[in-house]
């Protein structure tokens, strides 16, 4: 009998103290668009347990009205406030946001150390810009890999990160990083990630996967930024192109593809591609092609506000050549996120930032409404549609029971004005309060 006792009151003291251990909050929303696509709700009440959202009520609820909640459960008044889930950006480069002839520099004088920090400093604007979950599309270093780890064990803020390493292209290709330099410095700038030919190209995802990226990105086509004259159009043989996707997939590995010619986006949809980066043009095959695979589109539009106002700046910010792509760039802008989003492609949200500046990746939302979208397609791009991209449906995107508790407040009704997106007055991440200073 004694026995019996004693393992009852074990499990009475654990029980005890695992309840004791359960941190709850209450947050009245005045508006709540818990399921972006979906008519908000007005007055509202959400509880937090922990890490995730518990419940989601109408109303503006007491603890008292939730079983098991402590009486003198905190309350965060938002009721004055638009909540929404905590935006998310599908393509970012927190490394930096130097460009030109300035990150040229960079790349032969920065250390890994000033790196990183710069990264620490830009994920911590990101995520004080209410975007709470993130995908980084290449860097060099592991900085990225280390800092996504890092934010996951509370030693650092910054928004969730999944990480692609390096970034994988052919020989002169956009990420081939001896571009612009002298031969002498090639060995000492070269990317590991550059491969030729199927085989070098599947051992090229392999060393990616072994250095424990959650995604893969390749270049199919040159870049704006590439420092050579080899255009926009495809760089890279279909076998090579199928090679990357296929082994990517082989290891549970989306696939995101770097492409501006139409040539180069219709050879990476047919090779199984999951998303195309930038799409800058657009013909009938890659529609059909789009349709046909369910690939997303992330249309990056806002780099044009960077290259605008490093411009401004500095005429001379960049040399010939990429002066030359970025004036096509800003001229042809939005023409295929217009057709795009007319066809019924699948579009997620996603900024390029690094390449414009960190912090102000709200500014896409105003280019997706300029050039076709309603704010609510926009919001639903940047919380729903990019949950799914990146496979991460069941935790964020939405404030559903069971979610991880990332949310936001604005002031002001992003559903009539989205710039009211560019001024975050509230971030969650977990269920955690981000008292963050806004960049």
């Amino acid at each position: 009998m004694r026995n019996r006792l004693a393992s009852c009151l074990v499990l009475i003291l654990a029980a005890t103290s695992a309840h004791a251990a359960d941190r709850y909050l209450l947050i009245h929303a005045g508006t709540l668009l818990d399921k972006p696509g979906t008519a908000p709700r007005k007055e509202a009440t959400l509880l937090i347990r922990n890490d995730r959202i518990e419940a989601v009520r109408d109303g503006y609820l007491k603890a008292a009205d939730f079983d098991g909640v402590p009486a003198d459960t905190s309350v965060i008044d938002q009721r004055a406030r638009f909540v929404l889930p905590g935006l998310i950006d599908s393509h970012v480069h927190l490394t930096s946001d130097k460009a030109g002839i300035e990150g040229q520099l960079a790349e032969v004088t920065d250390n890994v150390a000033d790196i990183a920090f710069d990264a620490a400093v830009n994920a911590r604007k990101t995520l004080a810009a209410g975007f709470t979950t993130v995908r980084n599309l290449g860097d060099g270093d592991g900085v990225i890999l280390a800092l996504r780890d890092a934010i996951a064990a509370g030693k650092v803020p910054g928004p969730r990160i999944l990480d692609a390493g390096r970034a994988i292209s052919t020989s002169a290709g956009h990420m081939d990083g001896r571009l612009g330099y002298r031969e002498e410095l090639w060995s000492a700038m070269a990317n590991p990630a550059v491969c030729n030919g199927a085989d070098d190209c599947r051992r090229a995802v392999r060393d990616e996967v072994a250095r424990g990226v959650d995604v893969i990105k390749f270049a199919s086509t040159g870049g704006v930024n590439s420092r050579i004259g080899a255009g926009l159009g495809v760089q890279m043989f279909a076998d090579e192109a199928k090679a990357i996707v296929e082994t990517a997939h082989l290891y549970g590995k989306k696939v995101a593809v770097h492409a501006h010619g139409g040539d180069g986006i219709n050879l990476a949809l047919e090779a199984g591609a999951d998303s195309i980066e930038h799409g800058t043009l657009l013909d009938e095959r890659g529609i059909e092609l789009y349709r046909k695979s369910g690939a997303w589109y992330v249309p990056t539009m806002s780099t044009i506000n960077g290259y605008i106002e490093r411009l401004k700046a500095n005429p001379d910010a960049y040399t010939g050549e990429v002066r030359k792509k970025i004036e096509w760039r800003i001229g042809i802008t939005g023409k295929a996120f217009a057709q795009a989003h007319k066809a019924g492609v699948k579009i997620a949200f996603g900024t390029d930032a690094g390449v414009s500046l960190h912090g102000r990746n709200a500014d896409e939302f105003e280019l997706m409404v300029k050039h076709g979208m309603s704010p609510a397609e926009a919001i639903k791009a940047a919380t729903v549609n990019a949950a799914e991209l990146l496979g991460l449906s069941e935790q964020v995107g939405t404030l559903e029971v069971g979610k991880q508790a990332d949310l936001i407040a604005v002031d002001g009704d992003p559903l009539a004005d989205v710039t009211v997106l560019k001024t975050v007055a509230f971030v969650m991440k977990g269920g955690s309060e981000q008292r963050l200073q806004a960049p």
